[in-house]
């Protein structure tokens, strides 16, 4: 199966992707060219480059951040309570039309 995931990039545009249950979102935006989104450790949890403002319908709809996580995100100028590494988030059916906004870096 698979899933919307939309990304609103820093210009105001929202990019509709398909991703596979069970992929991450990071993997889905690197795969479309997603502005933004690097993924320089390839979702090994080792840097903040995937860091994204998960929309507030969506947000409680995910599984909590991890403590590693949270340790990465801690060091973000631009992190809001919605901020999550979107390496860390798996699409699920439930998940299908997550919105998320890219940070301007």
């Amino acid at each position: 199966m698979t899933s919307i995931i939309q990304f609103r990039i820093p210009t105001g545009e929202v990019r509709k992707v398909d991703a596979a249950d069970g992929e991450t979102v990071m993997r889905a935006a690197l795969s479309q060219d997603i502005p933004g989104i690097v993924g320089e450790c390839g979702g090994e949890l080792t840097c903040a480059t995937c860091h994204v403002h998960v929309t507030p319908e969506w947000f409680d709809q995910l599984e909590p951040a991890s403590g590693d996580e949270e340790d990465m995100l801690e060091v973000l100028d631009d992190r809001t309570e919605h901020s999550r590494l979107c390496c860390q988030i798996r699409i699920t059916p439930d998940l299908d039309g997550i919105e998320v906004a890219v940070p301007e870096h």
